[in-house]
């Protein structure tokens, strides 16, 4: 079975977010990991005054992370996927969280950035050009802007088959951790690092951080 793109993607997570939350509740440390990596962002008096985005966002546990590492900032929370979406909004939110049905690729055009920083977990290896959002993304971000990417794969379903194959099979066939970290600085991307996660998972996933440009205060370096 060849890799789900785009289109045929976004249909299979709408099938799928009926019991994705299930699914992701029996993975040990999800959660824990996502608030890890959005905690990494550093974001200064938990991010107020900033603006945020978080990309491909799903069902929210990302969104509710950077929440969490930042409670003060205004977040824009996206996904291609109508169901994951449904299952987000229906969740309790500040009202400083607001969510959009946009592909990672429309974001670009959608006229709300510039953002302070962009949170992206679960996203890159399952986008057609990686290439491509990585430049919406520096686009998006302002000067010295931050990127914190999330990267690991979940485990199988019977129920979604053709989904969890895909994930399955788009960890395998992803960059490699110094890889992606080379993609990262050909995109223009500075002060690139692959972090591992504590505990089992360590070795599989990283926290890939960036940013755009340099700091353009001493603030941002904290």
């Amino acid at each position: 079975m060849t890799l789900l793109r785009d289109r045929d993607l976004a249909r299979a997570f709408d099938h799928a977010s009926y019991t994705y939350d299930r699914l992701t509740a029996l993975s040990p440390g999800y959660r824990t990991d996502l608030l890890r990596s959005a905690r990494r962002l550093r974001l200064p008096r938990g991010g107020a005054g900033l603006h945020l985005l978080d990309l491909g966002c799903g069902t929210g546990a990302s969104t509710r992370a950077l929440l969490r590492a930042a409670p003060h900032a205004r977040i824009t929370a996206v996904d291609a996927s109508s169901g994951m979406l449904r299952r987000a909004r229906a969740k309790p939110w500040p009202a400083h969280v607001r969510f959009r049905h946009l592909t990672a690729e429309e974001v670009a055009t959608a006229g709300k950035g510039p953002y302070d920083a962009v949170f992206a977990a679960y996203l890159f290896r399952n986008v057609t050009d990686p290439d491509g959002v990585l430049a919406a993304v520096r686009s998006l971000l302002r000067p010295g802007g931050r990127l914190a990417v999330h990267e690991y794969s979940l485990s199988g379903s019977a129920a979604h088959r053709a989904l969890y194959h895909h994930l399955w099979r788009s960890v395998l066939d992803f960059d490699e951790a110094p890889d992606f970290a080379d993609r990262l600085e050909n995109a223009g991307f500075t002060g690139v690092r692959a972090v591992p996660v504590a505990g089992w998972q360590t070795g599989i996933v990283h926290t890939f951080l960036a940013r755009n440009g340099s700091a353009t205060t001493a603030e941002d370096d904290r």
